[in-house]
């Protein structure tokens, strides 16, 4: 039986840019908790999170590692995850598993394109969230500007909640016992009093006592208020450490247990029931006597032991020997090892209670995102979706060795069970197979494992880009096919009309036949031929988005008229009346941010121009660092890793995300047209 309940559980999620220190801080966690006897070091390569050989060759987390530890009688789970760009979605695909996310900032580089982007998906998952500001050691640091920019970006509800002193090698507590200490920046009342008006703004009952009888208020009387303001978003406390000096530590421990939310205190996780326009939310609550359901956030496949599926337990008790459902299956499967994960060390547990990580082996039908439960009663319900970011960049691959083809294919559908950000695509006209990732060093990494850990030799070649082609505007054709031979003929013809959708809205047909012109079993076979066509395209070769078509009339042969004749009749009348219809080719556009020191912005300006890129505006970072943000076609990015490290001597770095389609050049268009037809 668990020796803890609900209200003793914490779960938090390290998240932050690369080089702030996620996994040190949570190794000298460990120690500090009694967890493990001496902290590891990256460079060591002996941690417990980077267990990894490809981490630790390469000293940065690649993905998401599981651990926990115990302070002061509290169960706390931790998820550390990747800092990379590249990695991004493995962070954000772990946020539905916890109640808070703490967001490491290194002290010595401020803010970075990933603290952003993971402090704005949390906020979109409304979770609680508080700052860590690491390496408070370090030379040099204006604490006072640091501040200053969180506030700026994150807002002026980011309020310190200890301080800084003696350089940065001890912290002094500015809430649950707050002294007279000198402090490098601000002081010790006025956080305490900052903290505490915020806190009580959300608690009208209290914010008299404080206000009117002017009675000071204890941390116990602050608590539920507090909890109330880290859920609505209206408190993201502040703290520092350092692990080279211990600095902050004990400190931050204590926050864990004592103001962190547990699972009854963070908002509740949007759950929902059914599907498209009949889905519906549905309350899932941490009731240990109710049906058990549990989110299934990752997934890892380990060629010895087995399919490992982690997941979260949102409501309900499990206990080993339990069944569970996985979504809407009707067979279950048999629990025959609860697990609770230590890094790669894997703990037998005979009970998980709501708000408990835990992971079960060998069940091959587990999958990323399933719903687990134990009754019928909860079928249909998922999670909302996570919003991860669109995987652009791609290779092509396919094998150095005839007859591994299959190894292959297993290897990526396994790669693509562990990683939502990670797609495979088969191109149909370009007879290629297309690995699409966050990155070049996403992409690196995979293949590294498609190597070492499934043997596979392979090679790979720059992708065709996802074009696109559409209509700009109505157009009408028809099509008769005729054909007589010596026995029983073919006969079909169709009329129909086309119409552009909005971007996004893929393809609508539309059945507007009266009078039976064209007999019902044969408009199947209408969508199927113009459906062929759209794979196929009409200008480049590439597939066809956002139309609608309509078919309006028609012709048919009692004897004549077979399903094949309408498929044929089909294609034929899309194709022609989209010649009238203006085609185009659309392709990718993203959006780029590129972090540079502010020497090289002319230059980097200038060579995103020549790419038919748009500068949208700059933003000024930490330690004479530039953010210039932009737009550009996908197309004219190939190499710009390369190019950027060119430029900057190493020092720039981008990340990109997909934004819109947008017709190409009348130019390009041609080009493309030619390359098809030669």
């Amino acid at each position: 039986m668990a020796s803890y309940s609900t209200h003793d559980i914490r779960n938090i999620a390290l998240v932050g840019h690369a080089g702030a220190g996620k996994t040190s801080l949570i190794e000298s966690l460990l120690q500090k908790s009694g967890m493990i006897l001496s902290a590891g070091s990256i460079e060591r390569g002996d941690t417990v999170c980077d267990y990894d050989d490809m981490e630790k060759e390469l000293q940065h987390s690649l993905d998401i590692a599981i651990t926990h530890l115990s302070h002061e009688g509290k169960q706390v789970n931790i998820i550390d995850t990747p800092g990379y760009a590249d990695f991004l979605g493995r962070g954000i695909s772990i946020l539905p598993a916890v109640e808070t996310a703490a967001v490491v900032v290194n002290a010595a580089t401020g803010i970075e394109p990933v603290t952003i982007r993971m402090m704005e998906a949390a906020k979109r998952r409304n979770l609680c969230r508080f700052i860590i500001v690491n390496k408070i050691d370090t030379e040099g640091i204006d604490y006072a500007a640091l501040m200053n920019s969180l506030q700026e970006s994150f807002g002026k509800e980011c309020l310190p909640i200890n301080l800084p002193a003696d350089n940065g090698q001890r912290v002094i507590d500015c809430f649950f016992q707050p002294g007279g200490d000198e402090t490098i920046f601000s002081s010790v009342s006025r956080a305490h009093d900052n903290m505490i008006d915020q806190v009580v703004e959300v608690d009208e009952e209290l914010m008299e006592v404080y206000l009117e009888q002017g009675e000071a208020l204890q941390p116990d009387q602050l608590h539920d208020p507090f909890e109330k303001a880290l859920r609505e978003g209206h408190l993201i406390p502040v703290c520092f450490t350092s692990v080279e000096n211990s600095a902050g530590l004990d400190e931050l421990l204590t926050l864990f247990a004592r103001l962190m939310p547990d699972p009854t205190e963070g908002n509740p996780p949007p759950f929902m029931k059914g599907e498209g326009t009949d889905t519906l939310p549905v309350e899932v609550s941490p009731d240990p006597d109710k049906h058990v359901i549990g989110h299934v956030f990752k997934v890892l496949n380990d060629p010895y032991r087995g399919k490992l599926g982690i997941f979260r337990i949102h409501q309900g008790t499990l206990e080993t020997n339990a069944q569970l459902f996985i979504g809407d299956a009707r067979k279950p499967f048999k629990v025959n090892h609860l697990l609770r994960l230590h890094g790669k060390e894997q703990d037998e547990m005979s009970q998980a209670v709501p708000g408990d990580i835990c992971a079960v082996a060998r069940i091959e039908d587990i999958h990323f995102d399933a719903v687990l439960h134990d009754s019928h009663d909860e079928d249909h319900h998922h999670l909302r979706s996570i919003e991860c970011p669109v995987p652009l960049f791609g290779l092509a691959i396919n094998t150095a060795k005839r007859g591994d083809e299959q190894k292959l294919s297993d290897a990526l559908h396994k790669l693509e069970d562990e990683d939502p950000c990670f797609h495979v695509e088969h191109n149909v006209s370009m007879n290629e197979t297309v690995m699409r990732g966050l990155g070049e060093l996403h992409l690196e990494v995979l293949l590294q494992q498609i190597k070492k850990k499934y043997g596979v030799e392979v090679e790979t070649h720059p992708p065709s880009i996802a074009y696109q082609e559409t209509i700009t505007r109505k157009a009408e054709a028809d099509y008769r096919h005729k054909k007589q031979t010596g026995g029983a003929g073919q006969f079909g013809e169709v009329h129909l009309r086309i119409e552009p959708l909005g971007r996004g809205e893929g393809f609508e047909f539309v059945n507007q036949i009266v009078g039976g012109a064209i007999p019902g079993q044969f408009i199947p076979a209408v969508e199927k031929g113009v459906k062929q066509a759209m794979e196929e395209g009409a200008l480049g070769g590439f597939a066809m988005q956002d139309i609608r078509v309509i078919i309006f009339d028609g012709k048919y042969h009692s004897v004549d008229s077979k399903e094949i004749a309408f498929v044929t009749a089909g294609k034929k009348a899309f194709l022609e009346a989209v010649e009238k219809a203006g085609p185009v080719i659309l392709e990718p556009i993203v959006n780029i941010s590129i972090t540079t020191p502010d020497t090289f912005m002319g230059d980097l300006t200038g060579d995103l121009a020549g790419r038919r890129g748009q500068i949208s505006g700059t933003e000024s970072g930490h330690n004479n660092m530039l953010v210039i943000k932009g737009q550009a076609p996908l197309s004219e990015l190939e190499g710009y890793a390369t190019q950027l490290k060119a430029i900057t001597g190493g020092e720039g770095n981008y990340t990109i995300e997909f934004s819109h389609y947008e017709a190409v050049p009348p130019n390009v268009q041609q080009q493309l047209k030619s390359a098809k037809q030669g």
